[in-house]
């Protein structure tokens, strides 16, 4: 098949790695001339430009929008005047509902897609293959969405070796405010209340203790502050719900910790014992591809 990439960045990079090792032609957008000679370099595509219209001349397929979130819109828009109208368009933004709101007008072949996948690094240099490996992704078609459009895309979601799936936008909206926007919101006001230290002396002795449960529990929380505001921007109502639902949660936590209610507490904390395996699932790589791996290199403008 022959796809092509606007947006060349972890994301993009890194399914374009993985659709050029399952025998795709992929063919890259970037406005950054360097970033498209790297991604030829790292095989995430086999030709690339800072020109719309070459996906047209390379008689692409599908196109997939990898842009930020703001940006999906009026990639679109400009795709519109330069494509074939047989070309199949989805996305990977995070947010899907305002996203599928606005594409219906602007290309009816349009069917949204967040694979779930990514590092706190961005930019090509940080694409790695198999980074979506037997990780969900999501495609949210409407009612007008021709079933062969969806089950491409299923396919191509199965070549970088996700799971596909298939959901309403609203209601993922909602799940991806609770699982993903929410924590970066809860690790970056960690980090905050981490520097409210009482003094320079406590603060440096807190950042040389901290070892491997405050870094998992921070990570997302130092991650890029572009798609941070963008996922509270996009996502406000549905985030707006969970961070006081979580806020809720910890006034519950205060209480009890105020009342001495130890009792209570040791229940509360064996019942999230319990419940987090239902949240985390330990995924299997493939042993090919675990044993790739890219460095990093400067980061670009897209994510």
């Amino acid at each position: 098949m022959r796809i092509g990439i606007v947006g060349l960045g972890l994301i993009g990079g890194s399914l374009g790695m993985d659709w050029v090792a399952a025998g795709h032609q992929v063919y890259g957008v970037s406005r950054n001339p360097h970033t498209c000679q790297q991604a030829a370099t790292l095989r995430a595509v086999h030709q690339a430009s800072t020109d719309l219209e070459s996906l047209e001349a390379h008689a692409v397929e599908v196109v997939v929008i990898c842009t930020p979130i703001d940006g999906i819109l009026p990639t679109l828009k400009q795709l519109a005047g330069c494509l074939s109208p047989q070309v199949v368009v989805t996305d990977v933004g995070s947010v899907k509902e305002p996203i599928m709101a606005g594409a219906q007008d602007l290309w009816p072949r349009f069917v949204g897609g967040h694979p779930m996948g990514g590092t706190e690094s961005s930019g090509i240099g940080a694409a790695q293959l198999g980074l979506f490996w037997q990780r969900p992704y999501v495609l949210t078609p409407t009612p007008q969405t021709d079933p062969q459009w969806l089950t491409m895309l299923q396919q191509l979601a199965k070549d970088v070796g996700a799971e596909a799936m298939v959901c309403n936008a609203a209601v993922h909206d909602q799940a991806v405010a609770l699982i993903s926007h929410l924590p970066v919101m809860i690790s970056a006001s960690l980090i905050r209340a981490c520097m409210t230290a009482s003094s320079g002396e406590v603060l440096s002795l807190a950042q040389f203790l901290a070892s491997s449960g405050f870094r998992d529990t921070s990570r997302v929380g130092g991650g890029n502050p572009d798609l941070g505001t963008a996922m509270a921007q996009f996502n406000q109502t549905a985030l707006l719900q969970a961070l006081t639902s979580y806020q809720q949660q910890l006034g519950q936590l205060i209480h009890l910790i105020e009342q001495e209610d130890w009792g209570s507490l040791h229940h509360l904390l064996s019942e999230t014992q319990q419940q987090r395996p239902a949240f985390v699932s330990i995924a299997t790589p493939d042993p090919a591809i675990a044993a790739i791996s890219h460095p990093s290199t400067a980061q670009d403008e897209e994510s």
